[in-house]
């Protein structure tokens, strides 16, 4: 199997209902395009969703970063690749790059994956012989994912509460929710003034329907903040966000 062959190529065209106040694509839409390609390019290797709750497990998003160089805007064609990175015993590493028309980079990701018992809960060793056979060599310039520091302690927090449209198909928070949920504690202004650069989430536990949340946010560096989803006073995930 060559290199071309281990990517996953999807196309997608921006449309009006998904791009923000601005005419730009958001980063959870991004979000989404990440996951649509992450389920696909997993389908068709053997590790899909029904591949994997034939054996009694499922995917687990735990890590994610996105860099964004340019916003897609309406009616954009745009191409996103994704491939295998590292596979470790409980964790393994994807990347994605999204292009325009004309083949320049238009953000860059990284997600980190763990797969769980679906009766437990608990992380299972992955199959790491199967997976390794997909690793592709293919350069992702942007830092991995990593440990986000702790600042709900020094923040007031924004109540929420897990409704109906939160959820998946496993009945908890959708990954996609933490992130539009965070982005809407900033002001109107900001966006229009400045873009997301780059945005990084560390998935902690999942949320269920009706948990009483409470969202917080810390400018820790200029245009650059920390963020935590709570739940009674344990963080369900945390995040780091910067401007420019």
């Amino acid at each position: 199997m060559n290199n071309f062959e281990k990517t996953g190529t999807y196309q997608f065209v921006t449309e009006s209902y998904l791009l923000d106040f601005r005419g730009r694509v958001t980063i959870p839409m991004i979000g989404n395009y990440l996951m649509h390609a992450a389920s696909n390019h997993a389908s068709k290797r053997g590790f899909g969703f029904s591949d994997m709750t034939e054996r009694q497990t499922t995917w687990v998003l735990s890590r994610l970063a996105i860099e964004i160089n340019r916003y897609p805007v309406m009616s954009e064609p745009v191409t996103l690749y994704t491939w295998v990175d590292e596979v470790g015993r409980y964790f393994t590493s994807r990347c994605f790059e999204l292009t325009d028309s004309t083949g320049a980079s238009v953000a860059f990701a990284c997600s980190i994956w763990a797969v769980i018992n679906l009766q437990t809960r608990r992380p299972v060793p992955l199959e790491v012989e199967g997976l390794s056979a997909y690793i592709a060599d293919r350069h992702c310039p942007i830092e991995k994912p990593g440990k986000i520091a702790t600042i709900e302690a020094e923040s007031e927090g924004t109540p929420y509460q897990v409704k109906y449209s939160d959820l998946d198909i496993n009945g908890h928070l959708n990954s996609i929710k933490y992130m539009e949920h965070l982005l809407d504690l900033f002001e109107l202004d900001l966006y229009r003034e400045k873009e997301v650069k780059r945005f990084e989430i560390s998935y902690l536990s999942e949320g269920k329907y009706g948990m009483s949340l409470l969202l917080h946010k810390k400018e820790t560096e200029p245009d650059k903040y920390t963020m935590a989803i709570c739940h009674e006073g344990k963080a369900i995930c945390r995040a780091m966000v910067s401007w420019k």
